[in-house]
């Protein structure tokens, strides 16, 4: 679930058409984080990709198509949630991801989530990713109650990593603060320690 959006997807083999398309997705994402929604064109991703505009029209036919297309390639990623022996150390490894995504500057991830809130296409294939994330994270969650960490059967995945990430988007992206270099761990302890404390326990379930 890090916003490793930042990261370039792995490039498939598929001769131009591939070739193409990483070009002018490296141009969205760029375009993206330089200007912001307000300045993302098809003539201005055209021009950076280094291709013919109708090139883009004919295959992406708008911004919004462009959004989609980058917020698919984002899910193409093999990325792995962390590993570390430990919830504890999963969520503070998964909270540092995202905070480096989110001060980096200037921040596509930012960029692209100010993007989705003008695109009701993009706003679906974001939230689409955010809960592929979320279920591909769930294992951080599956691996603790498999240690003894966290009783077995009740605890919700998706709340905990809810509550373990969710400081970081609020202290980074609405508050617009500096980033605490303290916040990833102090986040993840407090919502192990209330995982616990059967904070997180299903609906109707008690630890």
């Amino acid at each position: 679930m890090t916003d490793s959006l930042e990261t370039t997807p792995d490039r498939r083999p598929g001769g131009r058409s591939a070739r193409v398309r990483a070009q002018v997705l490296d141009a969205v994402r760029a375009e993206l984080a330089e200007g912001g929604h307000e300045g993302l064109t098809v003539e201005g991703v055209a021009a950076r990709a280094g291709v013919h505009r109708a090139t883009v029209y004919r295959r992406w036919r708008d911004v919004g198509g462009l959004l989609v297309d980058v917020i698919g390639a984002a899910g193409e990623i093999d990325w792995q949630p962390p590993d570390t022996g430990s919830l504890h150390g999963d969520l503070t490894a998964l909270n540092h991801e995202i905070q480096e995504s989110l001060v980096l500057q200037p921040s596509f991830a930012i960029a692209l989530m100010a993007a989705s809130f003008h695109s009701e296409q993009a706003a679906r294939a974001q939230t689409q990713l955010w809960t592929d994330r979320y279920a591909q994270c769930e294992i951080l969650v599956e691996r603790a109650i498999e240690r003894g960490e966290l009783p077995a059967g009740h605890t919700d995945a998706r709340s905990l990593l809810i509550a373990a990430t969710a400081p970081l988007y609020h202290q980074l992206v609405l508050l617009r603060a500096d980033p605490d270099p303290q916040l990833p761990e102090r986040a993840a302890e407090a919502a192990v320690l209330a995982a616990a404390g059967g904070a997180f326990s299903r609906r109707g379930e008690s630890v």
